[in-house]
């Protein structure tokens, strides 16, 4: 298993956590400078991970929000990856 295959399956708060604790670490000012730029990768990493997440959750909640404001049924997320929640009909 791939490390960014591990990333995608970590639970968006324990992710959020994460990035949180490498910011303290890095306001602390005592790292070396190899460990900063370790710490900034990985922080990187993880805020592109929530940012992502975010984003799949704002689509997922217009797409049930679209469907029951028009007397739909709620829709299935996972059938929907990629596609435009305005279009879904």
């Amino acid at each position: 298993m791939t490390a960014k295959s591990n990333k995608d399956n970590i639970p968006f708060e324990k992710a959020l956590e994460k990035l949180e604790k490498i910011v303290i670490s890095m306001e602390d000012k005592q790292l070396s400078l190899d460990n900063m730029m370790n710490h900034f990768e990985n922080g990187k990493k993880l805020s592109d991970y929530c940012s992502r997440k975010l984003t799949e959750f704002e689509k997922k909640i217009e797409i049930l929000v679209k469907k029951t404001e028009n007397g739909g049924e709620w829709k299935n997320f996972e059938d929907n990856k990629g596609a435009d929640p305005f279009e879904l009909e």
